[in-house]
């Protein structure tokens, strides 16, 4: 891969001999030291990728997505960050690698395709410079040849007039146009993975769904396995294998795209769900936000991370965090005390006081009787749960 000096070559076994994940990430933690603190921007994050298939990770702004993208590629700053964990990729052990080793994975094995390409691009440089540049330095090129593949890049990505396009720089191109030159810049080198982070932020939705047909045309020529990070899980419904869903630095569900979006069991997922915007919905209709905000990283509350903004939490939810645990299926899981069966929580009903003087409420789960079993044991119609290993 590499040719230049200083750069080490690694070797990654062809993509029909590789064994296995092709990506696996085990326990993933990076926190950044602040005049307020410690955040905890990715809490304990595992996963894997195998080759050809489409990963989404959905969250809010804020659910530590960016950050855990850019910890996998090792794109982090180099003072004031603490991480821990492991990431393997074609077997190597990404997360032990210096900045030399990895200059030979990137672009060549592993690239991203950044969230705002007006910002990742260089204002300076024309855009066939830019893309030649990893041609020259990962195989070898000489300038003619990666002037030539730069423009049949070019083409490919759907950009017209390739040969005239080639010399413009960034502002002369529009953002779909950009988003386009990134993508190129991405797939130069035919990497076996690309990180996708945020894609179409800022596109009409018309340009957002040719990005998006385009990464997925692009994806099945070239048999490469793509992560896909958005806060829409519209954009994931029907472009992901598998999604992951993040909230507060920590996954939260994990399942096939069509188990999710058949049987959620996270109010947070659910959540996410319903304030996607629908065509049937009248104008001028309002749009179902989540209450509350994201948490303090610096102080996350007890419990579950969700617990303050989620209209079904109890006591048990605020005072212990709930592991990423299975119902039935082995391959989706979630961290919740009370998911949702078939729509409806299995949270136990709120107990009122008829006493005036009594100053507050307790759930039969948080108070149990001789009635029958507390709401969190078996019996009591919470689906029986086994935690995760």
């Amino acid at each position: 891969m590499g040719r230049r000096r200083g750069i080490r070559t690694l070797e990654f076994a062809d993509v029909g001999s590789h064994q296995g994940p092709l990506l696996v990430v085990e326990d993933l933690h990076t926190s950044f030291r602040t005049p307020r603190g410690t955040v905890r921007a990715v809490d304990g994050v595992s996963f894997e990728v195998y080759e050809g298939k489409t990963l989404g990770i959905v969250g809010e702004s804020g659910s530590g997505k960016t950050v855990l993208s850019r910890s996998i590629m090792g794109l982090l700053p180099p003072r004031d960050v603490l991480r821990s964990g492991t990431v393997h990729f074609g077997g190597h052990e990404l997360s032990a690698m210096g900045e030399n080793e990895l200059r030979a994975v990137w672009g060549a094995e592993l690239s991203m395709i950044f969230q705002d390409p007006m910002t990742a691009l260089n204002p300076v440089k024309r855009i066939g410079v830019q893309i030649a540049e990893s041609l020259v330095l990962h195989l070898g090129m000489d300038k003619k040849e990666a002037r030539s593949t730069s423009v049949e890049l070019l083409r490919s990505v759907g950009i017209p007039s390739p040969e005239e396009r080639v010399r413009w720089y960034p502002f002369q191109l529009s953002g779909g146009m950009r988003q386009r030159v990134m993508i190129a810049i991405a797939l130069a080198c035919a990497p076996r993975l690309v990180m996708a982070d945020e894609p179409t932020t800022g596109l009409d939705v018309t340009v957002q769904a040719q990005i998006l047909d385009l990464l997925a045309d692009l994806q099945r020529e070239r048999h490469m396995a793509v992560i896909l990070v958005t806060h829409d899980l519209g954009v994931v419904a029907t472009r992901a294998d598998d999604i992951i869903v993040m909230y507060a630095g920590r996954i939260v569900e994990r399942a096939p795209t069509r188990t999710l979006f058949r049987d959620t069991k996270m109010p947070y997922t659910r959540a996410l769900m319903d304030s996607i915007p629908r065509l049937a919905d009248p104008s001028g209709a309002r749009l179902d936000a989540i209450a509350g905000r994201p948490p303090d990283l610096v102080n996350p509350p007890a419990g579950c991370r969700f617990a303050p903004r989620c209209e079904y939490a109890r006591d048990k939810c605020r005072q212990q965090e709930p592991p990423l645990r299975t119902v039935g299926s082995a391959d989706h899981l979630f961290a919740c005390w009370y998911p949702l069966v078939d729509g409806v929580s299995t949270a136990p009903p709120v107990k009122v006081s008829l006493d005036p003087r009594s100053p507050s409420t307790q759930t039969s789960a948080d108070t149990p009787t001789d009635a029958g079993p507390r709401g969190d044991e078996p019996g009591s119609g919470t689906p029986e749960a086994e935690t995760q290993p």
